[in-house]
C-alpha cells in the first residue's frame, strides 16, 4: 500500500471506498452479537480460551497445517515435523499476542520483531528482523512477486507511521491494511502468513473492537479456503481502489465468520449448563 498521496489519512480513505462502510457495519453487528450473549457475562474466559486455539488451528491451516481441531486440542508436542512446528508457531503467536498489545500504537516494528522471534522459535541472524537483499524467503503458501529489502523497508517504516499517527479510520480498515500489508511484503524469511494474522489480531483487540478476542477472524479466513484467501490478497496487491475494497470485506466477512463460531460455543455451553 502506497501510504503517499493527497489525502492526509490514507486509511481513512479506505474506509470510504464503495462497501466498506457496509462491512463495517456487518462486522460491528456480528461482534456485538457474540458480547451480548448471556454466557459472555459468566464464561468469557471459555470463550477467549477457545477462540485463542481455534484461531491458531484456522492461521496454521492457511500456512499449509491443516489440522482438526481436537488433534490441535490434543497434542502436547509440536516439534515432530514440518506441519507439527507450524501448528506450534502458530499457538505460541497466538498466546504472545495478548502480551504486545500495549506497545503495539507506539512500536508496531518492534513487536512485528518480537512476532517473527516467538513463531521462527530460533536465535539466528535472520530471526526477528526484516529480510536483507539475497536472503531467501520460505513462503511457500504465497505466489507473488517479491518486493526488495529496500521497498520492504521503506513500506514497513510507512506502514508504522500510520498505526503511531492513528487517525479515525474503522478498526477493521487498518487491520486489513496491516494484514495485507505484511502478506505482500513478506518481510522475513518465514512465517510471514502466521505473523501477519497475528499482527491483523492485535488490531482489531487493541483497537477496542473486539477487546476480549473473541471473534478469531483466522478461522473466517481459513473457512472459504486457501484459493479465496489468496485471490482477496491479489485484490491488496494490485492497488485498486476496487482491489482493496474486495480485500478489506474479505477481512471483515472473516471477522464475521469467527465471530459466528463464538456464538456456537456460547449455545453449545448454554446447552451444557442447562
Amino acid at each position: 500500500m502506497s501510504t503517499t498521496g493527497a489525502t492526509a489519512d490514507p486509511l481513512a480513505a479506505l474506509g470510504a471506498l464503495p462497501g466498506v462502510t457496509d462491512s463495517v457495519e456487518s462486522v460491528r453487528k456480528a461482534v456485538d452479537r457474540v458480547y451480548g450473549h448471556r454466557i459472555m457475562r459468566r464464561r468469557s474466559n471459555e470463550i477467549t480460551g477457545e477462540a485463542a486455539l481455534r484461531g491458531a488451528r484456522g492461521s496454521a491451516a492457511l500456512s499449509g497445517a491443516d489440522w482438526a481441531l481436537e488433534e490441535v486440542r490434543r497434542r502436547t508436542d509440536f516439534s515432530g515435523d514440518d506441519e507439527a512446528r507450524v501448528i506450534g508457531a502458530s499457538l505460541r503467536l497466538t498466546a504472545e499476542a495478548g502480551q504486545l498489545l500495549s506497545i503495539w500504537r507506539q512500536s508496531p516494528l518492534r513487536v512485528l520483531a518480537r512476532l517473527h522471534l516467538v513463531a521462527a522459535a530460533g536465535t539466528g541472524d535472520a530471526v526477528g528482523r526484516p529480510r536483507q537483499d539475497g536472503e531467501p524467503v520460505d513462503e511457500p503458501t504465497i505466489d507473488l512477486p517479491l518486493p526488495s529489502a529496500a521497498e520492504v523497508s521503506g513500506r514497513l517504516e510507512g506502514l508504522a507511521e500510520l498505526i503511531i499517527a492513528g487517525g479515525s479510520a474503522p478498526a477493521l480498515v487498518t487491520a486489513a491494511v496491516v494484514h495485507g500489508e505484511l502478506l505482500a511484503l513478506r518481510p522475513f524469511g518465514s512465517h510471514n502468513g502466521l505473523v501477519a494474522r497475528a499482527a491483523e489480531r492485535i488490531v482489531l483487540v487493541g483497537s477496542g473492537l473486539d477487546p476480549k478476542s473473541v471473534c478469531p477472524a483466522e478461522v473466517g479466513h481459513a473457512e472459504p479456503g486457501r484459493a479465496a484467501y489468496l485471490s482477496a490478497l491479489d485484490g491488496y496487491v494490485s492497488g485498486t481502489p476496487e482491489g482493496m475494497a474486495t480485500w478489506i470485506a474479505h477481512c471483515g466477512r472473516a471477522v464475521e465468520l469467527g465471530a459466528r463460531e463464538s456464538v456456537a460455543v456460547c449455545e453449545a455451553l448454554q446447552r451444557g449448563a442447562a
